[in-house]
């Protein structure tokens, strides 16, 4: 291959690109929000790797115990994000990425891998249909249609919590969950309340900063989570024409 791939380290963390689509020459406040979230993984056994490259190719994945998913199972990886975009796209970077964290939990010993599905593929999820020809396969799921697949390699499986199976909250409002580690959100979070504002719409911003909160999550979770009327709706980001398609149920 022409390029080659790094792993995020507490030493190169502050100069490498962080793959994802901004292209801002400033600093970004996602990005940076971004950057001191992944500070503080990286200890934990959290794996961010991507192509040498200021292209959005790379995979991001953390032992299951500390992932901030509703995700529960012994000696697991959890896969965050597993993205190649743009004229990176059809070049093997994504399977040679998703070789490398397969053989990665082989080699550490672990009893397989998984990530956050759907019955029907989420515009903000890694492809599932590329994970299933890996071995990937749906081991448990929602009652609102989300999947957790799982690469298993010694027979056990993860599972969602009971929790995030609820899919309900007390409160009608406008209600989101978010956590930054996807560099999108603070300004998906920022327009949302400046619409909710404008248009006199009650919004609950719900900051997920605690592992122990995410695993917690009455529902499922991969960086976003919203709700209206009580009801979980997706753990798309939103736009605003989106936004008030939910709003006019």
């Amino acid at each position: 291959m022409e390029h080659q791939f790094i792993n995020l380290t507490a030493e190169n963390l502050a100069a490498e690109h962080l793959c994802c689509i901004i292209r801002s020459k400033k600093p970004h406040p996602g990005v940076e929000a971004k950057r001191q979230w992944l500070t503080q993984r990286l200890s934990e056994g959290h794996v961010f790797r991507k192509l040498d490259a200021k292209g959005c190719v790379f995979i991001e994945y953390a032992p299951l115990e500390t992932a901030w998913v509703p995700v529960i199972g012994e000696n697991y990886l959890y896969i965050y994000c597993l993205w190649t975009n743009g004229e990176y796209k059809g070049k093997g970077y994504g399977k040679m990425l998703m070789e490398y964290c397969l053989a990665d939990a082989k080699a550490k010993g672990r009893s397989g891998v998984c990530m956050l599905g759907a019955k029907k593929q989420k515009t903000w999820l890694s492809d599932q249909a590329f994970a299933k020809k890996f071995g990937f396969e749906t081991v448990d799921a929602t009652p609102g249609g989300y999947e957790l697949l799982a690469l298993s390699f010694d027979g056990t499986t993860p599972r969602f919590t009971e929790n995030a199976k609820k899919e309900q909250i007390p409160s009608d409002e406008l209600t989101i969950y978010y956590d930054l580690q996807c560099p999108y959100i603070p300004q998906v979070i920022e327009k949302v309340g400046q619409y909710c504002e404008a248009s006199a719409v009650p919004v609950s911003l719900i900051q997920v900063d605690t592992l122990q909160k995410s695993k917690a999550l009455p529902c499922v979770f991969n960086n976003f989570a919203v709700f209206y009327k009580g009801k979980f709706e997706t753990v798309n980001l939103l736009d605003i024409a989106y936004l008030v398609r939910i709003l006019k149920k």
